[in-house]
């Protein structure tokens, strides 16, 4: 690997590398590069990963929705407590999220819409607390050219670049509070990303619709009843703290039985899930100070073993997300396979490990702007 890493590129410069300084150019095609070899080497060893890509995912999503539903009836039969299933669950909802992602690319049914829609729509279902698979498609792609900047609003959704207190706290693992706690921030935001995105009116019209639309009809369900949840189980703790214990109509106990086993399999899991992803995922991109186009600014890698917990949810992702900025076509489980051997490249080549001093930075690179001259090669070129 460190011989990768010091040769010549041999990879074609990326349009956005000749926007940038040549320093980081370099950087990102040797990492680049790297990535590239190593991924084709393990493909070399192992043909079935990419001969039966399709099959693996599709075995993945299956295994995992059947997780979800045997822990539900584990709990309903009352073989596991509520502190077991949710957790279980939670990590079966997290395999789902990696695969929404690889199945946005593409990594999946690639030319088959019909199996690719059918997956999407599954683990849509089982993550109801999220915003389409299809609107966020838009959203992740763009993420991709923008990220660290004001338009990307995938990142800036789930808090990156908020400074550190209870409002984030809260906003991390419920994307309603996200938008109901900082709506004009939400709305600035987001029309930045439209006017971004759209090239004419009426398609500026039609994504701030989609966008609007975006929880519809899955996400507004699922966070009535958790919201509907959270407040009834608070009311009556708060009312047993003043020695009041209202009498429950019957009607109301039968409904909240069912509300409160959907809590428990769906609701909580996912709101545990979401909370350790994009606590990690808002932490590990840089905003702010990025140079736009830069790839080696854009993410940070976490190693740090206090986040074993947070990554038991999102499938270690602060410590392999960063090679997918570089390099899209790996699924997230080969990532994962290659992510030792790939570290001392990045180390090598700029990529920040364990930089916790963001979080007094509000997920800024440096404590203060950094100024860079562009050089005039790299004027004429852009």
């Amino acid at each position: 690997m460190n011989a990768a890493s010091n040769a010549a590129p041999s990879t074609s410069r990326l349009a956005s590398e000749l926007r940038i300084n040549a320093e980081d150019a370099a950087r990102s095609q040797r990492i680049r590069q790297g990535i590239l070899e190593a991924g084709n080497a393990l493909r070399a060893r192992h043909p079935w990963l990419e001969k039966h890509q399709n099959a693996i995912g599709m075995t993945i999503f299956w295994a995992s929705i059947a997780g979800i539903l045997g822990t539900a009836w584990a709990y309903y039969a009352g073989a596991i407590a509520w502190y077991v299933a949710i957790p279980l669950a939670a990590f079966c909802m997290s395999i789902l999220h990696e695969l929404e992602h690889d199945l946005i690319h593409m990594m999946y049914f690639r030319k088959n819409k019909f199996w690719n829609d059918f997956m999407l729509a599954g683990v849509w279902l089982f993550r109801p607390s999220t915003i389409s698979p299809w609107v966020r498609r838009r959203l992740h792609i763009h993420h991709h050219k923008v990220s660290g900047t004001e338009t990307d609003l995938e990142e800036r959704g789930i808090t990156n670049g908020e400074k550190w207190g209870v409002k984030r706290l809260l906003m991390t693992g419920d994307n309603m509070l996200a938008i109901y706690l900082r709506p004009f921030a939400t709305y600035k935001m987001t029309r930045a990303f439209v006017r971004e995105v759209s090239k004419t009116k009426e398609e500026a019209h039609s994504i701030a619709r989609e966008n609007v639309l975006g929880y519809f009809p899955l996400g507004v369900i699922n966070y009535a009843l958790w919201h509907g949840f959270i407040v009834y189980h608070a009311t009556l703790i708060t009312l047993g703290l003043f020695g009041i214990h209202p009498a429950i109509p019957a009607v109301l106990e039968s409904v909240m039985s069912v509300v409160n086993f959907y809590a428990v399999v769906i609701a909580a899991p996912n709101a545990l899930r979401t909370f350790c992803l994009h606590f990690v995922s808002s932490n590990m991109h840089y905003y702010g100070d990025v140079e736009k186009g830069n790839i080696v600014q854009q993410c940070q890698i976490w190693t740090t073993p206090w986040a074993i917990p947070l990554h038991l949810f999102c499938f270690n992702f602060a410590g392999t997300h960063a090679f997918h900025h570089f390099v899209v076509r790996d699924a997230f489980y080969i990532r994962q396979w290659l992510a030792p051997g790939l570290y001392p490249l990045m180390r090598e080549n700029g990529v920040r490990f364990n930089d916790f001093g963001t979080f007094k930075r509000a997920n800024r690179m440096h404590a203060k702007p950094v100024l860079r001259a562009v050089p005039a090669v790299q004027k004429a070129a852009a």
